[in-house]
């Protein structure tokens, strides 16, 4: 059986437990937003990767969709925060600022520049967290363990009151990694990852492959071979915003088809959907409902899903930059400035990666759209590092890179990542890496903590 959580709470919450016993140790958990959990036991809370925003890492909508209490936020009193990452819909300093500062954080990050970032704020207690170095707090530990991209994520084992928790937050599984966490079995519960996220394909969509509406095979095995008892369909609880086409070609898989096939894979587990705010109690006889975070507020229906459109009409980039208001004169220079100087001077400085499409002399064209819709066009001819403003060119373009210059001004501005921007990339050999776009190069190759940067200096 299958039993979704929502505000509402669910109508067969006892069909199949039966009676449950209150003296076993049992461990409550609660759902944020996204990736952001709450554990408590035995009077101790702990936070993962909390985020107290709507929208949050600038155009990421809550859905289903909620409202903080920012009054209750701010008494909280967390007795340890974890970060997985640094990605920003996992460490917001807006979000952390709610927090009282001595208020120890505990964050997986290779760089120390976050932790400075952090104590910069006011935070006085920041710690880096060590793959498989345990963490106590009181009578819960937290095990940072590896993820497959080790160099920016980690995966978080929960153990408290004799239950064992895994929580993948966004990340995926390597098969080494895979090995460890078996033979640290059982589970009683996994927060699984769910979504497979089409990033790259948004950027060039007219080439995208068609999307699989199934969950990758190594999801299935790997959630067999950790043979859960509950799992939770975790992390990518947001969209884009209400007018946006990503809302129905970055997220193909939907809810229904990842209980569909953990249910078939698992026969034995339970799939426990919780929205933001749901709050259950995990024994090892049961899970039942609990109170819900009252600081977190359910806005409208709760139970939604995705809809992937495999027909879906792509509106062009002048049609999405109308959506945006117009910039000031001032930040209109300031972006035409990079486009005429500094975004020369930043690629001409860059290392250039083995095999180049740039490493013969390239056109290459960008547009930028106003709010009007009307584009300004740039022509760059590269060589190996070299780039030079073009004013007349007589030979073909073999790259258009097109973006709304709003979007260009947040991401120089307020560091704002790759998928809100609404770029377009369309290289004409279709066989090259798209990421090899110059652009994306230059604003993001070698930054780090650009959108928390940002984020400090308007706090």
């Amino acid at each position: 059986m299958i039993i979704f959580f929502t505000s509402a709470g669910p109508s067969l919450l006892l069909s199949k437990w039966g009676h449950v016993n209150f003296r076993e140790m049992s461990l409550k958990v609660s759902r944020i937003l996204h990736a952001g959990y709450v554990f408590e036991y035995e009077g101790i809370k702990i936070a993962f990767d909390p985020i107290f925003e709507n929208p949050f890492s600038r155009n990421c909508h809550a859905f289903p969709s909620v409202k903080f209490d920012y009054e209750q936020i701010r008494e909280l009193n967390f007795d340890a925060v974890f970060i997985s990452h640094y990605h920003d819909d996992h460490c917001s300093l807006e979000s952390l600022n709610y927090l009282d500062r001595k208020t120890s954080i505990y964050m997986y990050c290779l760089f120390e520049e976050m932790f400075s970032l952090m104590r910069k704020l006011g935070f006085e207690n920041v710690f880096p967290l060590e793959l498989n170095r345990p963490v106590r707090i009181a009578s819960i530990d937290i095990i940072p363990r590896r993820a497959l991209d080790a160099e920016v994520d980690s995966l978080f084992q929960i153990k408290a009151g004799g239950l064992n928790i895994l929580n993948v937050v966004d990340s995926w599984i390597d098969y080494t990694t895979l090995d460890l966490l078996v033979r640290e079995g059982p589970w009683d519960m996994v927060l699984w990852p769910f979504q497979t996220m089409r990033e790259i394909d948004v950027l060039s969509p007219l080439q995208a492959p068609e999307a699989s509406l199934q969950l990758p095979p190594e999801w299935i095995e790997q959630l067999v071979a950790l043979k859960p008892r509950y799992v939770v369909p975790s992390s990518c609880q947001f969209i884009q915003e209400e007018w946006s086409w990503y809302n129905h070609f970055m997220f193909p898989i939907t809810y229904k088809q990842f209980q569909k096939e953990v249910e078939a894979a698992l026969p034995k587990a339970e799939v426990v959907r919780m929205n933001p705010s749901v709050s259950v109690t995990l024994s090892k006889n049961s899970v039942r409902m609990s109170a819900p975070l009252t600081w977190v507020q359910p806005v409208g229906e709760q139970d939604v899903d995705y809809e992937y459109k495999k027909d879906l009409v792509i509106p062009t980039t002048a049609e999405v930059a109308r959506h945006f208001a117009a910039l000031t004169e001032e930040q209109t220079q300031r972006v035409l400035r990079y486009c005429n100087k500094d975004l020369i001077e930043k690629y001409k400085s860059m290392n250039r990666p083995l095999d180049d499409y740039f490493s013969t002399p390239r056109l290459w064209s960008l547009s930028l759209y106003n709010h009007r819709g009307e584009a300004e066009r740039f022509y760059y001819r590269l060589e190996d590092n070299q780039m030079e403003l073009v004013t007349a060119p007589q030979e073909p373009v073999s790259w258009r890179t097109e973006v709304p210059i709003a979007r260009l001004y947040g991401a120089l501005e307020w560091g704002e990542s790759l998928t809100s921007m609404y770029m377009r990339i369309d290289p004409v050999d279709s066989s090259v890496d798209i990421l090899e776009d110059p652009l994306v190069r230059c604003l993001f190759n070698g930054v780090f903590g650009a959108y928390q940067k940002a984020q400090l200096a308007r706090l």
